[in-house]
């Protein structure tokens, strides 16, 4: 069975830093456009960031860009998010998804309908 398990969220002071992490397991997501989405309270789900197959292509959310970053190991299955400089506001679950390959990475990527596996999400608190 197909699995995303993510990792790496706890809290954290604001200006802090912290690694998220997600394992795929069942099945190999190499050829999937890998995303990070977020939920906070009273809000709707949310991209962050996606990164197509390749690693070649790569989106940021506005309120993230320059803070954050998406990678990928094809090796470990596993795709990361390095959140530097955290905000208040970037409290939420956070939520690895995996979709159909898109490259160069489009509009689609930001929907979360578009994506078909998720993981379970890992809350991450920012304290000010």
């Amino acid at each position: 069975q197909e699995r995303l398990v993510e990792s790496g969220g706890g809290l954290v002071q604001a200006g802090g830093s912290l690694r998220l992490s997600c394992a795929a397991t069942g099945r190999t997501f190499s050829s999937y456009t890998m995303g990070w989405f977020r939920q906070a309270p009273g809000k709707e789900r949310e991209i962050v960031a996606a990164i197509s197959w390749s690693g070649g292509s790569t989106y940021y959310a506005a309120s993230v860009k320059g803070r954050f970053s998406i990678s990928r190991d094809i090796a470990k299955n596993t795709v990361y998010l390095q959140m530097n400089s955290l905000k208040a506001e970037g409290t939420a679950v956070y939520y690895c998804a995996a979709r159909p390959p898109n490259e160069p990475l489009g509009p689609p990527t930001t929907r979360d309908s578009g994506y078909d596996y998720w993981g379970q999400g890992t809350q991450v608190t920012v304290s000010s």
